[in-house]
């Protein structure tokens, strides 16, 4: 399976872009970080393939797109993982430039891989993409505010994108639940040990997201829930 995946240098990008591989997937994938993905192209060498790409510049994920287009089918399986937390504070104190940053990172970001890689899926009429969500897509907290609504949104944007994908296609907005991640512990400092590590938790949603079709379409699903 030929699966797309952004945000792979660290968390649950790594995680999952490992265990693919494992699984004898064909992984391309981008992140931000230059030395990280240096290091995935040094492990895992063609027919695997790792970006710079800062998925908040439309420009530079269509340079992505269309290289990784050109050399061959469309992506089976896009995995739409980069995002960013914002700097825990109640909403009135975060300034426009933190604002915007979050909603460009885990909001236009999707928005811009959907448009250059999408198009090539739904012309071969075949393929799922999976938007990750959250538990703060699905209920709120105090002091995350902006992450929230990004979060919300892309629930509302993956359920619409359903709506609109011809049959035998699939897009599922995902929970993946709590995981022990730079991100959690920027929030939870005091309990993110207590969730499972990336590495363990990719073992268990790797073959779930691999295992959603076109009969979960538009479904708001969490992993290992297939009833939710």
């Amino acid at each position: 399976m030929k699966i797309v995946i952004t945000g792979v240098t660290r968390g649950l990008g790594r995680a999952l872009a490992e265990e693919f591989i494992r699984g004898g997937h064909t992984v391309l994938g981008c992140g931000r970080g230059g030395e990280a993905v240096f290091d995935l192209r040094m492990t895992h060498q063609a027919p695997h393939d790792f970006s710079v790409v800062d998925v908040s510049l439309d420009s530079k994920v269509a340079l992505w797109a269309a290289k990784v287009l050109e050399a061959g089918s469309p992506p089976d399986l896009l995995i739409n993982n980069a995002g960013l937390m914002n700097r825990l504070s109640p909403l009135w104190e975060q300034d426009d430039r933190e604002f915007t940053k979050i909603v460009d990172a885990n909001l236009r970001g999707v928005a811009n891989v959907i448009r250059h890689f999408v198009p090539a899926m739904v012309a071969a009429k075949k393929g799922v993409i999976v938007n990750l969500s959250s538990g703060w897509g699905r209920g709120a907290s105090a002091n995350v505010a902006p992450y929230c609504a990004t979060k919300f949104a892309i629930e509302g944007l993956t359920k619409a994108l359903a709506a609109e994908l011809p049959a035998g296609m699939a897009a599922v907005p995902l929970n993946p639940g709590a995981i022990d991640t730079e991100m959690l512990r920027q929030v939870r400092s005091d309990g993110a040990a207590a969730s499972p590590k990336p590495a363990a938790w990719a073992k268990v949603a790797a073959p779930f997201i691999l295992g959603l079709g076109p009969e979960h379409n538009g479904q708001s699903l969490s992993v290992g829930n297939l009833e939710e």
